[in-house]
C-alpha cells in the first residue's frame, strides 16, 4: 500500500496537500497555510489531522477497505513519526467512537502513575515543589498508554491487521520524509532543552547540528520499535527488548517506571458522557478526562438562553459563556479525578436540574467573582498546547474523535536510547501540591492527588455530536486548559450560530477557567465595543500571548451523507477526503 506521491515542491517548500474533493475523480491542490479554512468534501472517508502524512495514511487505509477505526489507528501511529511534539507512542490519550450500528464507546488510554509514586514525590522536605522534577526529568514520565490504546481500538472495532495499518508509520520512520518549516522551527527551539540527553539530541539533530527545511528525517530506531509492535502486538512495547530499554532509561535517569508498570498497563473502556443540547446528543469522554463532563455541564447552563439571537462575539454571548465556564471549572477542580480511585458525582454534574441551580446566581449585567465562587456540590492540571486531536469518518457511519498527548511540547524531552521513543511528562497533570497552580495556572485538589497506578486528570475533549442518533459533528482540540472551551465554541458556532464547519472552526476564540480571574481572547476576537461592555461588567480581559491562537480544532461535519472536513487555520496539517 502506497501513500500518494507528492513532489518536494509540494510537500516541503510550499506545504501543499493533495486532496480528493467530494466524489470527483480529479485531484485538487489546496494550500495548508490558507488564511481561512476551506472545507474538504468526501462521501467515503475523511481524516483531519495536524500532519499531511498522517491524514494521507488514514485515507489510504480506508481506501484499501478499512473502516474509520482502521484509519484512525493508522493516523495515530503516523503522528508519532511525523508530529513528534504531541503525536506519540510514549504518551496517552482518549478516543470517542461512534460505530455504524449507532452505539458510542469511549476508550481511556491515559498514562498511569508508576506503582512507586507517592503523593509528595515532587516536594522537598519543606513541602515546596521542586522545580522541574515533574516536568523535565525521568520522574516526570507516566506509564505510556498510546500503544495499548491504538491496538485495543484496532482489535475491538477495526477490520484490518496490525501489519497493514502500521505500514505507513513504519515506512515513514525508516525511509524518512522531508522536513518542513514547522518541524525545523520546532526542533531548533527544543534542542537546547534536550542537551543533557544524548539520544534526544541524536534524534532531533544531525550530531548536534540543526536540521534545515528539505532535509530528509529518518528515525531507524523508531522504525524498529514499530516493526516489533506490528509483529508482536502490545508485547512488542510493554514486554521484551523495548520494555528492557525503557527500564534501562529509567535507571539512567532515576525514573520510576518499572517492568511491572509496563506489563500491567491496560486501556479501559468507560461509559461515555452523554448530554443533550437543542435537539442534539453530545457524546464525550468521562473521567479521568474532564472534557465531556464540563462540555455537557456548560451546554446545560447555556441552553435556556438564546445565544443565536445575541449574536456571535457580542458582549452578551461572551458574558454567558464565560460565566458558565467559571462555574464548570470550579466544579472540575473539586470533584474530578480518576474514577477508579475517587467517587465522582458524575450524574449530578451533568444533570440539567443541577445546571439550573448552579447558574441561578448568574447576573446578566455583572461578572461573578471567582475568588468568592466555589464548587457547587458542597491543582487543576492540563495538557500543553502541544496535545493533538484528529477526527476520522467513513461512509458507513463510523466516526472517531481521538486526542493524544505527551503533555508539554516534546514531553519530558527524554528519548529512550536505541528506541526513538519520546517520553511524556504527564505526572505534572496530577495535583502536585493541593491548591497550588500548576504550569498552566490551574488549581488542583485531593481528587487528583498522586497515587500509585492512578490516572491523572485531563482536559482532553474528543467529542461527537449526533442528531436523532446520526453523527453530525466530530471535533476536539489541543490547547491545555483551553481545550474544553475551544470544543464548546465550535459546538455553539455550529448549533446556535448555524455556521458551516469551516467558519465554526475559524472564528476567533475566548477562554476562561475560573482561576485566574481573567478572560483570555485571541487578538481579534472582540470588537472595542464588546471589550468595553465586558470590562464595564467587571470582566478582566487579556489578549492571548499564543501567537497562533487558541486551540487547533480539526473537525468533520456530516450532512446528507457528505463529509466536510476542515483543518483549523491556526496550525498546519491537512483535511483529506474521498
Amino acid at each position: 500500500m502506497n501513500l500518494p506521491r507528492m513532489s518536494n515542491r509540494h510537500s516541503v517548500r510550499c506545504l501543499r496537500v493533495v486532496t480528493l474533493v467530494g466524489t470527483l475523480t480529479t485531484w485538487s491542490i489546496v494550500s495548508v497555510f490558507a488564511a481561512s479554512t476551506e472545507a474538504m468534501y468526501g462521501t467515503e472517508g475523511m481524516v483531519v489531522s495536524r500532519s499531511v502524512h498522517a491524514s494521507a495514511a488514514g485515507i489510504q487505509i480506508m481506501k484499501a477497505g478499512g473502516n474509520a477505526i482502521d484509519g484512525a489507528v493508522a493516523t495515530g501511529f503516523v503522528l508519532a513519526v511525523t508530529y513528534p511534539s504531541a503525536g506519540n507512542i510514549g504518551g496517552g490519550g482518549f478516543a470517542v467512537v461512534r460505530l455504524a450500528d449507532g452505539s458510542v464507546v469511549t476508550l481511556d488510554h491515559r498514562e498511569r502513575a508508576p506503582l512507586t509514586a507517592t503523593h509528595d514525590m515532587y516536594l522537598d522536605d519543606a513541602g515546596n515543589v521542586i522545580s522541574g522534577l515533574s516536568t523535565r526529568s525521568h520522574k516526570a514520565a507516566g506509564v505510556p498508554g498510546s500503544v495499548d490504546g491504538l491496538l485495543t481500538l484496532l482489535a475491538t472495532h477495526g477490520t484490518m491487521s496490525r501489519a497493514k495499518v502500521m505500514a505507513p508509520a513504519i515506512r515513514l520512520a525508516g525511509r524518512g520524509f522531508p522536513l518542513d518549516h514547522d518541524l525545523v522551527r520546532q526542533f531548533k527551539r527544543v534542542l537546547p532543552s534536550m542537551a543533557a540527553y544524548p539520544a534526544s539530541v541524536e534524534k532531533f539533530s544531525q550530531a548536534g547540528i540543526p536540521y534545515e527545511v528539505g532535509d530528509i528525517w529518518r528515525q531507524p530506531d523508531l522504525a524498529k520499535v514499530l516493526k516489533r509492535i506490528s509483529r508482536q502486538g502490545r508485547d512488542g512495547f510493554y514486554r521484551g527488548e523495548v520494555a528492557a530499554l525503557i527500564l534501562a532509561e529509567m535507571q539512567r535517569g532515576n525514573g520510576d517506571i518499572s517492568l511491572t508498570d509496563l506489563r500491567e498497563y491496560a486501556s479501559v473502556w468507560r461509559d461515555p458522557v452523554r448530554g443533550t443540547y437543542r435537539g442534539h446528543e453530545i457524546w464525550g469522554m468521562g473521567p479521568p478526562s474532564s472534557g465531556g463532563v464540563l462540555l455537557v455541564q456548560m451546554l446545560n447552563m447555556l441552553e435556556p438562553y438564546d445565544l443565536g439571537s445575541m449574536g456571535w462575539g457580542s458582549a452578551a454571548s461572551v458574558h454567558h459563556i464565560v460565566e458558565a465556564a467559571r462555574r464548570a471549572y470550579a466544579d472540575r477542580a473539586e470533584h474530578l479525578g480518576d474514577p477508579d480511585f475517587v467517587d465522582i458525582p458524575l450524574t449530578s454534574l451533568t444533570d440539567k436540574a443541577y445546571a439550573r441551580t448552579r447558574f441561578a446566581d448568574f447576573d446578566e449585567r455583572v461578572a461573578s467573582d471567582s475568588n468568592v465562587m466555589g464548587p457547587g456540590l458542597m491543582d487543576l492540571p492540563s495538557e500543553s498546547r502541544e496535545t493533538t486531536h484528529f477526527s476520522v469518518a467513513d461512509g458507513e457511519g463510523n466516526v472517531v474523535a481521538l486526542t493524544t498527548t505527551l503533555n508539554s511540547s516534546y514531553g519530558n524531552k527524554v528519548v529512550v536510547a536505541d528506541t526513538g521513543i519520546l517520553l511524556n511528562n504527564e505526572m505534572n497533570d496530577f495535583s502536585i501540591k493541593p491548591n497550588t497552580p500548576n504550569q498552566y495556572e490551574l488549581i488542583g485538589r485531593q481528587a487528583n492527588a498522586i497515587a500509585p497506578g492512578k490516572r491523572m486528570l485531563s482536559s482532553m475533549s474528543p467529542t461527537i455530536v449526533t442528531r436523532d442518533g446520526d453523527p453530525v459533528l466530530v471535533t476536539g482540540s489541543p490547547g491545555g486548559s483551553t481545550i474544553i472551551m475551544t470544543t464548546l465554541q465550535v459546538v455553539i458556532n455550529v448549533i446556535d450560530h448555524e455556521m458551516p464547519i469551516e467558519d465554526a472552526v475559524a472564528q476567533p476564540r475566548i477562554h476562561h477557567q475560573w482561576r485566574p480571574e481573567r478572560v483570555t481572547h485571541e487578538r481579534y476576537a472582540l470588537s472595542k465595543e464588546t471589550r468595553d461592555a465586558l470590562q464595564a461588567m467587571g470582566h478582566e480581559l487579556s489578549a492571548s500571548r499564543w501567537g497562533r491562537g487558541i486551540g487547533d480544532a480539526n473537525s468533520i461535519e456530516i450532512k446528507d451523507g457528505v463529509l466536510r472536513g476542515t483543518k483549523d487555520p491556526r496550525a498546519v496539517g491537512a483535511a483529506i477526503g474521498y
